[in-house]
């Protein structure tokens, strides 16, 4: 990234800041984090995050230890002399103490400067200590822009290990200075409990911090929300959420191991059976506890079109909420199964209508890649059959001509989930299904998670393997670096976009530069 590619700050807001959203979902009561006291005023308890930035909007997010009202000053100097105050809704139980803050009539292309505190509801005066961090809005003209993108966090049993640094991937993503950051799926993992110690197989000992939530698999909605307040224990994660906005969408282990809606699981450790009802507690922890715009339960849908300026459309897919059973994945006649018949008309809707340059599909699963679920059950997208569209592969076909037929360009798929780094071509000369544009696929990940793979390729598609990562053995630990993220940088001038696969130091393993097709 360029160190030039933000205009000079001056000036004063726009005007028209405001608008708070408060009592998201309601119901539920939950006490203050284990350890905190009591004080005469207010404590932020899990620092601040900030999501879903756009050229005018963006979304502020807090967690008190009482109930209390969100403040929120925002303004271009760091300093925070010339700020707006906007007043946000107050904290209660009835979310677990969080809550978020909508900023509106933002200056376009503008690294902005905030401050939160907290209110005392009797007190008014008492106010809280503050927290501070900085977002950028998304830019009205062509200009440089960058973001970092990756998937799972403390899965088969690495947590917070503060003996060699907590969750320090973090710190690579954010000295990359990244206009946002791009989850791609299992922020939390709620099916995987923590042990205190792990035998390493060199003969270290891997230590993990452990909340009394990370102890058993959740199923109730106080579990669910310790699951994303465990990972908010990390300082390195702290500090990347306040300098770097978040665009989330989940997967599987926000809920439990490649879920599908209506199952019933057959798992000891369970004692709610119900994926439905385990999802909708989830679902409702993660509305709680990321900075989404999306507002439940009006609507509560998962996928959105970010719009980052001229350059850049970020599509959120939801591969998740829509998915059909877990089985061979072979129906010659099926129409749905991944994205489901509402979310596939909406995609191509919005892909038709966008005039940015770019389009991002965030994917919360690989296209290419074969992922089963037991010996006979397939969890992805492909089978391996190699042949013409069967199952899911059916609504991505769909999807892909009707792309190449509306003249919709530089698509590019981002995802994670396979715990392992790699790039792919999907080339329709190579492919048994043809009617689609070539574009490229960047898989990376983990976090912070066991590293796995190598996956096999299926051919439906024509992938072809450029780059790929892998560990030397499964559920290798984080200790011996095998945890990914991605990177994208688009020029301003040119319109090049180019994705590199960086290692947990952040060193870049791979480098790809795309040129725009106008």
């Amino acid at each position: 990234m360029k160190p030039d590619r933000r205009s000079v700050l001056r000036g004063g807001l726009a005007a028209g800041a405001g608008a708070a959203l408060g009592g998201l979902l309601g119901g539920g009561a939950a006490a203050a984090s284990p350890g905190l006291v009591r004080s005469g005023r207010p404590l932020l308890t899990h620092g601040v995050q900030t999501g879903d930035v756009t050229a005018h909007e963006a979304v502020v997010w807090a967690r008190s230890d009482r109930p209390a009202r969100m403040i929120v000053d925002i303004a271009r100097r760091p300093d925070l002399k010339d700020a707006r105050q906007v007043r946000g809704p107050v904290l209660t139980p009835d979310t677990d103490l969080t809550g978020k803050t909508f900023l509106r009539g933002l200056p376009a292309g503008e690294e902005l400067h905030f401050r939160v505190r907290l209110a005392d509801l009797d007190r008014g005066s008492a106010l809280s200590e503050a927290a501070t961090g900085r977002l950028r809005t998304a830019p009205r003209h062509h200009a440089d822009l960058g973001f970092v993108w990756s998937g799972d966090l403390a899965g088969q049993g690495w947590g917070i290990n503060t003996e060699l640094g907590g969750y320090r991937i973090f710190k690579a993503m954010g000295a990359l200075d990244p206009d946002f950051f791009l989850c791609s799926g299992d922020l939390v993992y709620a099916d995987g409990p923590l042990t205190e110690t792990v035998a390493l197989p060199d003969g270290r000992t891997w230590r993990n911090l452990v909340t009394p939530e990370k102890t058993k698999v959740a199923e109730t909605l106080a579990e669910y929300r310790g699951q994303f307040r465990y990972n908010l224990h990390d300082a390195n994660l702290r500090a990347f959420n306040a300098h770097v906005p978040m665009i989330y969408q989940w997967d599987d282990h926000e809920v439990t191991n490649n879920w599908y809606p209506g199952e019933i699981l057959d798992l000891p450790q369970y004692t709610e059976k119900r994926v439905d009802v385990l999802a909708a507690r989830a679902r409702r922890a993660m509305f709680e506890y990321t900075p989404t715009a999306v507002q439940a339960p009006k609507d509560g849908r998962l996928y959105r079109r970010i719009s980052y300026g001229p350059l850049l459309d970020v599509f959120v897919l939801d591969m998740r909420t829509h998915k059909d059973p877990n089985g061979p994945n072979n129906n010659a006649s099926q129409t749905e199964g991944v994205l489901g018949a509402d979310q596939l008309a909406w995609l191509k809707r919005e892909l038709r209508r966008s005039k940015a340059t770019w389009k991002v599909m965030a994917a919360d699963l690989p296209i290419g890649l074969i992922v089963p679920d037991g010996s006979a059950a397939q969890e992805g997208i492909a089978q391996g059959d190699n042949g013409a569209p069967l199952g899911r592969e059916r609504e991505i076909a769909d999807l892909l001509s009707y792309a190449k037929k509306n003249k919709v360009r530089n698509m590019v798929w981002l995802t994670a989930d396979v715990h392992y780094t790699a790039a792919h071509y999907y080339d329709p000369s190579k492919a048994a299904f043809k009617d689609f544009d070539p574009f490229w696929e960047f898989v990376t990940g983990p976090l912070n998670a066991g590293a796995f793979g190598p996956n096999n390729l299926e051919g439906t598609f024509g992938p072809q393997l450029a780059f790929r990562k892998t560990p030397p053995r499964a559920n290798t630990s984080p200790a011996e670096g095998y945890q990914f993220f991605g990177e994208v940088a688009i020029d301003g001038r040119s319109g090049e976009f180019t994705a590199r696969l960086r290692d947990i130091d952040g060193n870049a393993i791979y480098s790809k530069s795309l040129q725009p097709i106008r």
